[in-house]
């Protein structure tokens, strides 16, 4: 530990190593200050002048016109400054990616003398090749972004917008920000195959692993697909067919290097070649005939009859294509045909040789990673089981070690057999030698300690144990009118643990449930449900309020490409929770009622759900017909008087309207709760009452964390919450006289008798 006694040493070393390798970069910046603040100026001022002078104008012609979307589409500016911080902070992005290469070529000698990162040299021409390999496939996966998934992806997001009477005004930074982060995605994911290869190459994740866990990989590339592209299945299926294509790719690529980088160690690959010089010899003279029959015998007429059904390209002939004699013409071919033969034949036999061999290496390796613990040892003899290094069969329990030495046996190798059987001995030797000195160093450390080393333990441990009970035991000391002890910590503890676990045998049934509310919620919003509930809404909005302007109906706008499917998500899924939640309640109270929070048995959640679904379903009623026009209406007609264009975003209308509606059927459930809550004795009118305040914090806080825009929206969320729980408390005390008189589980004397068994 430290000397603060809260910092362990690692993470100590962890902090100063980050600072020291900050003070590095910031000591190489400062050296080479020119060079790197010249690289970052040049990408700054480029990617500004990129983004007015082709960037844009690219970005509207070829997603928005050439798609036919320039009467629907429109691009617009929410301040004054969108353009121009936008520009800067794309062209901050683009000098930052150029400067930080130089930056680490300047850092990477101070980094490596202070052990910060190891000191491998990499030569100008590797580094080369590889960069000019990654920016090629990040082009190749930014090309097919912009050329194929782009213009389906705009086409399906404008299409469903507009089919619910949306308009698509897309906001400029988000429109740009939304292409730019979806086709670097693209261009990072292009670098599948370089990045496994290397990986492979490197030995860092092994080929193996890769081979072993794509199932694993398909899963994450839906995921992702699932995450960054729209919902419907035909933009998810553009998105992961290359990417699982790329992974194909990319996986016998890294088996590929890995069998080069393994079977090249153990070849001589000259010889190789010498041993196969007549396939070489032979594949050349094979390659000479074929040209020379080709051009010289009439497969360039035949090839030409055939391809002019379809084009009118023709190949042409050797004289032509030479432009010498017709023998020479044709011994060229002939020549050009041979030495692609050749070389073709010659990487053959150079994969072949090295595939031999790194099969062979695999077979002793069980076709696992090549470490010692994977050594497959039923293609050694015994002499290769004594040569074997430790680590085999320190790894080797004695069922292995048993299960080889039989299989030896049985194919009549007996002394390999004795020498599976040695090794394993040697091993268990080591091995109980290690626990032994283990063991008597921690007695040196006890009898040095003393006696009061155990008490000393048994205190920490008590103590580290009892950290969250005392922390916990703190916190509710201040909102109780009596001193909580840890006791009371622990036993709460204890019940919520006992009452989670009861809902775990029931997980199937809740995640169900919710799945199945939440896809068929968003089912009906994704095929016009949003486009219902915006007519019939706007529809009952009195005419007179929109006689003023007829074209005030071009409202609600969507300002981001999915912002409309976004809202359908979130939508979806608070009304899959309000659905499950009498679900979890119902599985939750057999177990509250044993651990003693309530009396009631569980029939009375049938009165609960009853009750509260009529609730919220007449409450959203009210609110859709009478409640939410009226708001509305008051804000179109304020709107109309001071003549503003009326441009409402999609999800700022529509959870207003949400919030009108089903919100008033879930203010109308609390007092509802309260009533059911005394009368079935979970919690009665007087503890109610005595902790109003813990309740009205409750419903600020949680207005705060499903709001947080602002304080604004904090109160407009959390005060009527507040409000419905005053109502529902004025409504029991009229019922129960002023806390006078019980009613069901709750009776007057419950601030006396709170305690609960344990």
């Amino acid at each position: 530990m430290s000397d603060s006694g809260v910092i362990s040493e690692d993470t100590a070393r962890a902090v100063d190593t980050g600072r020291e390798t900050l003070g590095v970069f910031i000591g190489a910046a400062r050296k080479r200050l020119q060079v790197v603040f010249i690289a970052f100026v040049v990408g700054l001022f480029g990617g500004i002048m990129a983004m007015r002078w082709f960037v844009w104008p690219a970005l509207k012609r070829d997603l928005i016109r050439q798609l036919g979307l320039g009467s629907s589409v429109e691009v617009i500016f929410q301040t004054p400054f969108d353009v121009i911080l936008l520009q800067v902070k794309i062209g901050m992005v683009v000098g930052v990616i150029l400067a930080l290469p130089i930056l680490l070529y300047y850092a990477k000698a101070p980094l490596a003398e202070r052990d910060i990162v190891p000191d491998v040299s990499v030569s100008i021409r590797h580094l080369v090749g590889a960069a000019v390999v990654a920016i090629g496939l990040a082009v190749v996966g930014i090309a097919y972004a912009y050329e194929l998934f782009f213009p389906l992806m705009f086409k399906f997001l404008a299409g469903n917008a507009m089919s619910a009477n949306i308009k698509p005004m897309y906001s400029i930074v988000a429109w740009t920000q939304f292409i730019l982060v979806l086709a670097i995605s693209f261009g990072v994911a292009a670098q599948l195959p370089l990045v496994m290869t290397a990986l492979s190459y490197l030995e860092v994740v092994p080929y193996e692993t890769f081979r072993a866990y794509w199932k694993h990989a398909v899963v994450l590339i839906f995921v992702f697909g699932a995450v960054f592209s729209p919902p419907d299945p035909f933009t998810q299926i553009m998105w992961a067919v290359p990417l699982l294509f790329l992974y194909a790719v990319s996986l016998y690529l890294a088996k590929l290097v890995t069998l080069a980088r393994r079977g090249s160690e153990r070849i001589d690959l000259r010889g190789e070649l010498r041993g196969r010089w007549n396939v070489l010899a032979g594949s050349a003279v094979v390659g000479f005939l074929v040209g020379y029959a080709f051009f010289g015998y009439g497969g360039v007429t035949l090839l030409n009859r055939t391809i002019g059904r379809f084009s009118a390209y023709s190949v042409p002939s050797a004289t032509r294509l030479v432009g010498l004699g017709p023998d020479a013409s044709l011994a060229l071919c002939g020549a050009v045909f041979a030495l692609v033969a050749l070389v073709i034949a010659l990487c053959y036999a150079v994969y072949d040789a090295i595939a031999t061999a790194a099969r062979a290496e695999s077979a002793v390796y069980g076709g696992q990673a090549p470490k010692p613990e994977n050594l497959n040892l039923d293609v050694l003899d015994a002499a290769g089981v004594r040569a074997a290094p430790d680590a085999r069969f320190d790894a080797m329990d004695e069922e292995e070690a048993l299960e080889l030495a039989n299989e030896a046996m049985e194919t009549g190798e007996k002394e390999k057999a004795g020498a599976i059987l040695d090794r394993f001995d040697e091993a268990e030797e080591r091995r109980e030698a290690t626990e032994s000195e283990e063991e008597g160093e921690d007695e040196s450390d006890e009898h040095a300690a003393g006696e009061g080393a155990e008490g000393e333990t048994a205190e920490g441990e008590s103590e580290s144990g009892s950290v969250f009970s005392r922390t916990s035991a703190g916190m509710l000391d201040a909102f109780t009118e009596e001193e909580t002890t840890e006791e009371d910590i622990g036993g709460y503890y204890h019940d919520i643990r006992f009452i989670v676990a009861s809902l775990r045998s029931r997980l199937f049934w809740l995640v169900g449930w919710f799945m199945v509310v939440l896809a068929g919620v968003f089912a009906f919003l994704y095929q016009g449900g949003l486009g219902f509930v915006r007519n019939d809404f706007i529809g009952r909005i009195p005419e007179q309020v929109l006689r003023q302007n007829p074209d005030a109906l071009g409202w609600p706008v969507a300002l981001h490409p999915v912002e409309a499917l976004i809202f359908s998500v979130k939508l979806s899924t608070v009304i899959a929770v309000v659905a499950t939640f009498p679900l979890v309640l119902f599985f939750l109270w057999p177990a509250l009622r044993e651990r003693g929070f309530i009396s009631a048995r569980r029939g009375v959640v049938s009165v609960w759900a009853g009750a509260i679904a009529v609730t919220i379903v007449a409450g959203s009623v009210l609110g859709y017909l009478y409640v939410a026009p009226s708001i509305i209406s008051y804000l179109v007609r304020d709107a109309l008087q001071a003549n503003v264009v009326i441009s409402y975003r999609i999800s700022d209308f529509l959870w207003l309207v949400f919030l009108t509606t089903a919100g008033i059927g879930l203010l109308a459930a609390v007092p509802v709760t309260m009533w059911l809550s005394h009368w079935s004795g979970v919690i009665g009118y007087n503890p109610m009452r005595r902790r109003w305040r813990v309740f009205v914090l409750g419903a600020f806080a949680f207005a705060a964390l499903v709001t947080p825009d602002s304080l604004y929206t904090m109160v407009v969320v959390g005060a009527p919450i507040a409000i419905a729980f005053f109502v529902g408390l004025a409504g029991l005390w009229i019922v129960t006289l002023g806390g006078r008189r019980g009613g069901g589980g709750a009776t007057s004397t419950d601030a006396e008798t709170e305690e609960r068994p344990v």
